[in-house]
């Protein structure tokens, strides 16, 4: 199975951040680069996952599985949750981390949860 964590690079906290200077957003996701993944977790920056005000934003999806989306990031305390939020994504079939092993930042701060795409028969 793949997992792929999407990092909005856009992310500001909420407060206007100099053209020169790199959002939290983006700070998020380069820590999160140079880290060793667990296997079948990769990275990827996005654009912009549209929860501007409420901290940092990640996605967690993969294959036919439910696709989370965590807001209020801390991009300097949290990246090792992420990875370690992601590896527990990426050993689940369905994409559904039993409650009481799920990071207590995912239980809180969870924006949305879509289903997986289905396949019709026709």
């Amino acid at each position: 199975m793949t997992t792929e964590l999407l990092v909005c690079v856009k992310c500001r906290r909420g407060a206007e951040i100099p053209d020169d200077e790199r959002r939290p957003g983006q700070r998020l996701y380069d820590s999160i680069a140079e880290k060793d993944l667990p296997e079948g977790v990769k990275v990827t920056a996005v654009e912009c996952l549209q929860n501007c005000d409420h901290g940092c934003t990640v996605a967690l999806r993969g294959d036919d599985r439910w696709t989370y989306i965590y807001g209020n990031i801390d991009e300097v305390s949290q990246p090792d949750l992420l990875i370690e939020g992601a590896a527990l994504y990426n050993a689940t079939a369905d994409g559904l981390i039993p409650w009481r092993s799920r990071p207590e930042h995912f239980k809180r701060n969870c924006v949305a949860r879509i289903p997986p795409l289905e396949v019709l028969d026709d």
